[in-house]
């Protein structure tokens, strides 16, 4: 179905500006992310948005008329709208041409396989949403399993997270969980608990990670709590040489990941060739 909006006081216009409310999305089971990016990488990863929002005055591109042609094909609604009401929904002054309203993913526990991947990330009462983005975005770039987000975290479908992201909310399996949950599930099976920290620690770069490995980074002021840091199988620290005393904790994570990823990869055949680093893209 495709229809066209010219009102800002469109019933539709009102439900697309209420997904950018946690409380909303939170009943309604959706969230909005915004750009040809990431709907790209949604289609890739076999999710087409249920509503397709396009601007009326856009350029044409192969990748738009893709997904274009997909949402319809899958019985999805398409509304075509001016760029200033594409901008009272995304709440940004210079709006992409499109967004999509997609079904928020489960992210239960349970639908975790740690044998899928041997790089898992954990962070606990992360609260900054650019830092959730990043560490999913990590996630991605190293092939790990996804992120697993521990007590009270920022809403991984929140518009800074989804639009920090990058597109890895979509490549990267989000599960939420409590730590009461969490430990339990991890000492049933095989895992290693890997985390930064100066309580009887090993520098990072001689530690010994085995497979699966879950990297576990805390909360951006307060870092880990203690009792968390004592169920950790591997402790580790990296050297700061500044005067600053600690790295942003997606950071952290990110630098640890990669170490990981290295020393798991010793045994194996090279990486591919990985794509460039930085904002650019193929598709707008």
């Amino acid at each position: 179905m495709r229809r066209q909006i010219t009102g800002f006081s469109n019933p539709t216009v009102k439900y697309l500006r209420s997904l950018r409310d946690k409380k909303h999305r939170r009943r309604e089971g959706k969230f909005l992310a915004e750009g040809l990016r990431l709907l790209t990488d949604a289609r890739e990863s076999g999710r087409l948005p249920e509503l397709l929002v396009m601007a009326s005055q856009r350029e044409g591109h192969p990748l738009l008329a893709v997904l274009e042609a997909e949402v319809q094909h899958a019985g999805g609604e398409i509304v075509e709208t001016s760029a200033e009401i594409l901008s009272k929904i995304t709440g940004k002054d210079n709006p992409q041409a499109v967004a999509g309203v997609f079904a928020e993913f489960d992210t239960s526990l349970a639908t975790l396989d740690r044998s899928a991947a041997q790089i898992w990330l954990v962070a606990q009462a992360m609260r900054d949403p650019g830092n959730l983005g990043t560490m999913l975005r990590t996630g991605d770039a190293v092939g790990a399993g996804g992120l697993i987000l521990l007590d009270d975290c920022a809403d991984p479908f929140s518009v800074e997270a989804v639009r920090a992201s990058m597109g890895a909310i979509f490549t990267q399996r989000v599960v939420q969980a409590r730590w009461e949950e969490f430990l339990p599930w991890l000492r049933g099976g095989p895992g290693q608990l890997v985390a930064a920290s100066l309580r009887d620690a090993v520098p990072y770069r001689e530690a010994p990670y085995s497979a699966p490995c879950f990297i576990l980074v805390g909360n951006e002021s307060r870092g880990l709590p203690t009792e968390y840091e004592a169920e950790c199988d591997l402790r580790v620290t990296m050297p700061m040489r500044g005067r600053a005393d600690s790295l942003n904790a997606a950071i952290a994570g990110a630098v640890l990941a990669y170490e990981v990823l290295a020393r798991l990869d010793e045994s194996s055949s090279p990486l591919p060739t990985s794509r460039a680093t930085g904002g650019s893209s193929a598709a707008p």
